[in-house]
């Protein structure tokens, strides 16, 4: 049985930073972190859209990164777009550590605003 004194006794030993070791975050965490950015930037939804999804693949420290999203129309698609690029790879960086040279926006759908008392007739 050790009583731990003679740890404490011994000269700590300093590893380069080339030897220690290494990080490796997951795909799928990193496509949780940017499907949160997504739906972060997007804000409030129109009623019955889904939320925002992405897929990640991560290769050499490079993460690609395409976002699935739903948008009320109208509206500035092309802004709207260019909120999430940004916002996604910001996040992405600076949460995970690599670098984000493009974000793919996909918006699957566009969900009609009808104002309030306001029915389609025809």
């Amino acid at each position: 049985m050790s009583t731990g004194a003679g740890e404490l006794d011994r000269p700590l030993t300093v590893v380069p930073p080339g030897e220690r070791g290494a990080t490796r975050i997951a795909d799928r965490v990193v496509t949780k972190i940017a499907s949160q950015a997504a739906r972060e930037a997007v804000g409030t939804l129109p009623p019955g859209a889904d939320r925002p999804s992405a897929s990640v693949v991560v290769h050499h420290e490079v993460a690609h990164v395409r976002v699935q999203l739903e948008l009320g129309y109208p509206c500035d698609i092309g802004a709207r777009c260019r909120t999430v690029r940004h916002h996604v790879a910001e996040r992405v960086g600076a949460l995970v550590g690599v670098q984000v040279p493009e974000v793919v926006v996909q918006v699957e759908r566009l969900h009609l605003a009808v104002a309030p008392g306001e029915g389609r007739t025809r």
